[in-house]
């Protein structure tokens, strides 16, 4: 029969802090990364946002509307 000895496991390493100094050039290195849209993009993207809240919201107020005379009627 052949012994065995128990493995010994490191301990689980926790989280390691930064430096404030390092959080700093790694969050500057990200935004070097970053893909900024042009101004073209930005207005394109500025319109459909908003033809899409202004359809929203209409649709939610014409619901609203709706409903709010429906219990007019079935309370009155």
């Amino acid at each position: 029969m052949t012994q065995s000895r128990p493995v010994r496991s490191s301990p689980p390493a926790g989280p390691k802090r930064t430096s404030p100094t390092t959080f700093y050039r790694q969050v500057v290195a990200e935004l070097r990364k970053v893909v900024w849209p042009t101004q073209q993009q930005l207005v394109t993207y500025f319109i459909v946002v908003m033809v899409f809240v202004l359809v929203v919201m209409s649709i939610v107020s014409l619901l609203d509307l709706g409903f709010g005379r429906l219990v007019f009627k079935v309370f009155a």
